[in-house]
């Protein structure tokens, strides 16, 4: 992706009433990368940070940029057509269809529920078969299992067709099999032009897929690169704490990342 399509946030300073702590972020940009992953420990602000990306948070200082255009002044539906997110939840009023769920992501391009265009029929009939829930396209969501349900919602980010795609907790309520599908899934899409930024707790899924990691700390950037420079016991000790052990695996010498005793 051309720095014309970068996610860019400047001089940020955020805060919650009720926090002890303030993200705080000089410079950070995505979509130089297929796969971003930002990891970190519970209440560091991974998702306070995709959620000021994604423009649903206001910061009090500072701004987010997409192609040198602030956020804060686009159109949502405008918005909604180049970037996407998806939340750790997701709620609806209604037992709708997955169908019908992942039609939901075709609102940004004029579409309905309905799949009135070829377009849309396209879209949604691609995620489906990307996320494997065809043969349950005509189920309601209250007939799924969570994992399930999970990859229904992937399916309608997948079907909005953005430049870039955030996602907090992707593989959240996936067993291991499925997190790891799905973690291709979103690698092959990336492969193919998609820019996705996933907030991510299985380290090992994130140093296995990812092209960049950026390690969140007390509200500020501890670390920002590649996964074999992240994932180093001393990096994820100051994070994490001192029952950490990295092991490479042998073949490929991608990070493994233990709990000690």
């Amino acid at each position: 992706m051309s720095s014309s399509g970068q996610l860019a946030l400047h001089d940020l300073r955020f805060s919650y009433e009720s926090a002890a702590w303030e993200l705080r972020i000089p410079a950070l940009s995505f979509g130089g990368e297929p796969l971003c992953g930002i990891v970190g420990p519970n209440g560091s602000g991974k998702s306070t940070l995709l959620k000021i990306a994604a423009g649903l948070l206001a910061p009090r200082e500072g701004a987010a940029e997409l192609g040198g255009r602030p956020l804060a002044g686009m159109r949502r539906l405008a918005l909604a057509r180049r970037l996407g997110f998806l939340p750790q939840e997701c709620s609806v009023l209604f037992d709708y269809a997955v169908e019908q769920v992942v039609a939901m992501g075709r609102h940004a391009h004029g579409g309905s529920l309905d799949l009135s265009t070829a377009a849309d029929r396209d879209a949604v009939a691609r995620a489906l078969a990307d996320v494997g829930l065809e043969a349950l396209r005509q189920r309601p969501l209250s007939q799924l299992s969570g994992g399930e349900r999970r990859r229904a919602w992937i399916a309608s980010a997948l079907a909005q067709e953005t430049e870039i795609l955030l996602l907090d907790e992707p593989t959240q309520a996936l067993d291991l099999h499925q997190a790891a599908a799905v973690m291709e899934i979103l690698a092959r899409r990336a492969a193919s032009g998609l820019r996705v930024v996933a907030v991510m707790h299985d380290l090992n899924l994130a140093g296995l897929f990812c092209d960049r990691l950026i390690l969140v700390q007390d509200g500020k950037i501890a670390a920002d690169g590649p996964p074999a420079d992240i994932l180093t016991e001393n990096r994820l000790a100051a994070a994490y704490g001192d029952k950490i052990e990295v092991l490479r695996r042998p073949e490929t010498q991608n990070p493994i990342v233990l709990a000690k005793k």
